[in-house]
């Protein structure tokens, strides 16, 4: 079997033996040819525990043959946590896996969560953050404290941190969030922040409306606790998203969607995609549901040439993923699937997506006409970066996490690896 290998800083796609993949890696890395291209057959014995930090010096292990077949990305020499060998990738915010335990039985939201995190293997993710709806203040006291950052392995993807998205969004942008919860920041903004989700010490992103009263309070206090605060479900201007991303913003939630469209004279949050009036040496990071639905393929393209070193992929899964049409759970209420796409039940009011993150860049790819380093830069670098975890994250370099996946020619996962070790193999590879 032929396959390309990509580091994820959450996700991943591989087939074959880890140390001569991660051991390719290094030398491609240690070259200094980032995005070589680099074709490796892997021997029949799949198993192997290796880590970027103990890798011996750069080999050609017997078995390797290089040929313009695959693709090998070593972060920064490879980064943003993977795909390809490579890296692998982050997935900064796979959505409402927290919020459906949440409504089905908060005492035990672990279990669900977990869940997921095995079943997400599959698709090349070895990372994630699992998102919580907005919820009334006991769900958040109650179901935090249950997700906490975790390290990946056989049983399942890591956890990153949780990704509050909710309650402090606009009522006109809500979406799915249902209407009855969400909240304002009062008088004393950041304690009411605190008192609604109780601990923050699980949580990594949290998405609010820039244009309610006191958010810039809530930004800078956020921010200063190395949180990520992302702007979306919102009506907010240009200036509104511009003085957020002044007080610390980094990250707008499924751009395009949940927000005022673009206009030539206010282009909204959108705006801030090629605005000049952000901090100097920063750049905004966006998600993209890049699922077929959400977002028209034209839309990505205009979002990927205004910005590319900005887009993130993110999946905006709910529960329901892999369970088929029906009626399912999103925190408060109810679902419906329909192919890969999830409606408010009753309503034509997109819930959110069914799309797993490799077919999301599958369909980024064929969508934009990128590269294929820049399909997987956007599924596993970017995510990285935005979160800080570059330099353990979504690559291959030196003392790294051996985070990385398998992918054949039409990227597809082959495999998935955790700190250097098998998690995860397609049943065809194991032939």
């Amino acid at each position: 079997m032929d396959a390309c290998v990509h580091c994820c800083c959450g996700r991943g796609f591989g087939a074959g033996n880890a140390s001569l993949a991660a051991a390719s890696l290094r030398t491609a890395g240690r070259a200094g040819h980032v995005g070589a291209r680099v074709t490796w057959r892997a021997p029949q014995s799949a198993e192997g525990h290796v880590s970027a930090a103990t890798l011996g010096p750069p080999v050609r292990p017997r078995g390797f043959r290089r040929r313009p077949l695959c693709w090998v990305r070593a972060a920064h020499d490879a980064r943003r946590a993977g795909r390809g060998a490579g890296p692998g990738a982050p997935v900064h915010q796979l959505p409402h896996p927290a919020g459906q335990g949440a409504a089905q039985a908060a005492e035990d939201v672990g279990s669900g969560v977990a869940l997921v995190a095995q079943r997400i293997l599959s698709h090349g993710v070895t990372s994630f953050c699992p998102t919580l709806v907005t919820s009334p203040p006991e769900v958040y006291h109650k179901v935090l404290p249950q997700i906490p950052v975790k390290s990946g392995g056989p049983h399942g993807a890591g956890v990153l941190g949780v990704h509050l998205e909710g309650p402090f969004i606009s009522r006109e942008k809500r979406g799915a969030h249902p209407e009855a919860h969400l909240r304002s920041f009062e008088a004393n903004a950041f304690q009411d922040v605190l008192d609604t989700y109780g601990s923050l010490d699980n949580v990594c992103i949290v998405t609010l409306a820039p244009e309610l009263g006191r958010s810039h309070e809530v930004i800078q206090a956020l921010t200063a606790r190395g949180i990520c605060v992302s702007l979306g479900h919102s009506v907010a201007d240009l200036r509104a998203a511009e003085e957020a991303v002044q007080s610390g913003a980094s990250f707008i939630t499924h751009l395009f969607n949940a927000m005022l469209p673009f206009h030539h004279r206010d282009p909204g949050i959108v705006g801030l995609l090629t605005s000049d009036r952000l901090p100097p040496g920063r750049h905004i990071f966006y998600g993209m549901i890049a699922d077929g639905m959400h977002t028209n393929p034209a839309a990505l393209r205009i979002a990927h040439r205004a910005h590319p070193q900005g887009l993130v992929l993110v999946t905006d899964a709910v529960p329901a993923l892999g369970l088929g049409n029906g009626r399912h759970t999103l925190g408060q209420q109810e679902v419906e699937v329909d192919g890969l796409t999830a409606y408010v039940a009753g309503t034509q009011t997109l819930s959110g997506s069914i799309a797993p993150m490799d077919v999301c860049v599958r369909h980024f790819l064929q969508a934009t006409g990128c590269s294929v380093e820049s399909a997987l830069e956007a599924a596993s670098l970017h995510p990285a970066q935005l979160l800080g975890l570059e330099k353990r994250k979504g690559t291959l370099d030196f003392g790294a996490d051996a985070d990385f996946v398998v992918l054949d020619d039409s990227l597809h996962v082959r495999a998935t690896y955790i700190s250097g070790e098998l998690v995860w193999q397609a049943e065809e590879a194991r032939q």
